[in-house]
């Protein structure tokens, strides 16, 4: 393998690694339609670079199954929004104005971004209102993907976020993101952050479902 394909198959070890968890290197195989043996050798070298690492899973029956995982290292070659500068600004802001003036600042990005995402995610359905709400985070840097149980529930996963370091300096801007998807989606729908980054969640996600209204 040349070492341009040889990169762009490390690529593509970490993207999934990152957008679908831990996985074996069989797992990881399938996905790339490789050997298991020319994944390992991937994942050798990605170790050796302290991107990921592994554990050995215990089963009932035959050997452990080797788990592989990104590290806190490999965060870092994923979309973020300059994390240090934000962290600088938000303290410099609740230093000089409190906490009210840090909630009137987050308040006010709330408000732009339901002015955004409306320009590109306010008509049709709810399942067209959430392809259109994924597509414009996904362009943003947060890896999204939608996807609809048979029951019609919705979810949207983020598997990154781009505003990471920010987010942990101030809770607020979390609180914001899902208020902006309720404005979005209306008063019908209810949205459920299921999982958080910020909490040592692999990735955030939301549930979206109508409201069942009782008949009057």
């Amino acid at each position: 393998m040349k070492p341009d394909e040889s990169a762009r198959a490390r690529d593509k070890v970490l993207f999934y690694l990152k957008t679908k968890g831990p996985q074996t290197a069989a797992q990881l195989a399938r996905r790339l339609s490789v050997t298991p043996m020319a994944v390992r050798q991937h994942l050798y070298t990605l170790e050796q670079e302290s991107l990921v690492d592994y554990h050995d899973e215990r089963r009932k029956v035959g050997r452990p199954s080797r788990i592989w995982r990104l590290t806190a290292r490999a965060g870092t070659l994923f979309p973020d929004s300059h994390g240090e500068l934000a962290v600088g600004i938000i303290d410099a802001v609740r230093q000089a104005f409190g906490e009210k003036g840090l909630a009137r600042l987050v308040s006010e990005r709330t408000r732009a971004q339901v002015q955004r995402y409306r320009a590109v995610a306010s008509e049709g359905p709810l399942e067209r209102k959430v392809a259109a709400l994924c597509a414009q985070r996904k362009a943003e840097g947060y890896m999204a993907e939608w996807s609809q149980d048979e029951d019609g529930t919705l979810w949207l996963v983020e598997n990154n976020c781009p505003i990471c370091a920010a987010a942990s300096s101030c809770e607020n801007l979390c609180e914001g993101e899902i208020e902006v998807f309720r404005q979005l989606l209306g008063e019908s729908v209810e949205v459920e952050r299921t999982e958080h980054i910020v909490k040592g969640a692999r990735r955030c996600a939301y549930r979206i479902a109508r409201v069942q209204r009782s008949p009057a």
